[in-house]
């Protein structure tokens, strides 16, 4: 692994179709990164595998002892999470980058064109361990998620279709731990020319089975009969992980069984079912 040193802070803005702008400052006990270094993203990988990719992003000065990068919203950035980092020309170490101010009001509510072959979505964020880094999603198509209501028997979502429209036979479908065998499907509902939809999804069926420790049902969209299923999350602002940010009530499902409509910490919606205190 490249060997990292001293560090320098990045302050970050978002304008509306997605464009960031980093502007970076070196503390003044640190040397002035060298003509032509650049911004540098590197893909995180998954455990066990090399980094997916890099991005080098051209620093220039933006005042004293500041530089800025600019990653327009054409530049392709694949699915995952990017670490950001400092490369001076000809050295074998990089800088790392700590988050400064994050200015992304732009980025609340975004709505692209419901044509748009693809959509996606970049959000700069603090790791744990306080380094700059972009949770990054590509999606085509995409079914954002929005509304989400919680009922005592049901949950019911209202959302928006990129990419695809809803046509015959669409529905929600529910899936367990473990892959599609075992699915419940629900109607969907679609909402005219604009993309929308809504649907509802009852408790009662996922929670039919045993349930004796906690299971994630994974919701897809199927936009028709025979089509492949899309993944319900919600990408479009400035959230860049909703598991423990977004936090819905529990609802007794069965006897003995809780349900708790909740997001993964990649901003998939779920249905969480877990043991709870049996219900007359």
């Amino acid at each position: 692994m490249t060997p990292a040193i001293a560090t320098v802070r990045a302050d970050c803005a978002a304008d509306p179709a997605g464009t960031l702008t980093f502007d970076l400052t070196v503390p003044a006990s640190s040397p002035a990164p060298a003509p032509a270094s650049v911004l540098l993203l590197r893909r995180r990988g998954a455990a066990g595998r090399r980094p997916g990719g890099t991005v080098r992003i051209p620093l220039g000065e933006s005042g004293p002892g500041r530089l800025r990068a600019v990653l327009p919203a054409s530049t392709g950035l694949s699915e995952g999470r990017w670490d950001a980092y400092v490369e001076e020309p000809g050295s074998q170490a990089v800088r790392t980058v700590e988050p400064g101010l994050r200015d992304l009001r732009a980025l609340v509510d975004r709505s692209p064109d419901t044509g748009a072959a693809s959509v996606s979505a970049r959000v700069p964020y603090p790791t744990a361990d306080g380094r700059l880094a972009l949770r990054c999603w590509v999606r085509a198509p995409h079914a954002e998620a929005g509304t989400v209501v919680v009922g005592p028997d049901g949950m019911t979502v209202e959302g928006v279709l990129y990419g695809v429209a809803a046509g015959e036979g669409a529905l929600v479908e529910a899936r367990p731990p473990g892959g599609p065998a075992g699915s419940h499907s629900f109607p969907l509902a679609p909402d005219g020319p604009s993309g929308g939809f809504a649907f509802t999804l009852p408790y009662g069926p996922p929670a039919g089975g045993p349930v004796r420790e906690a299971q994630l049902w994974q919701l897809w969209l199927v936009p028709a009969e025979g089509a492949a299923g899309i993944r319900i999350s919600r990408i479009l602002d400035d959230v860049w992980s909703r598991d423990k940010s977004f936090v819905y009530p529990a609802r007794a499902a069965a006897p003995g069984v809780l349900a708790t409509p909740c997001y993964t910490a990649d901003n998939d919606l779920c249905l969480r079912l877990e043991p709870g205190p049996a219900h007359s």
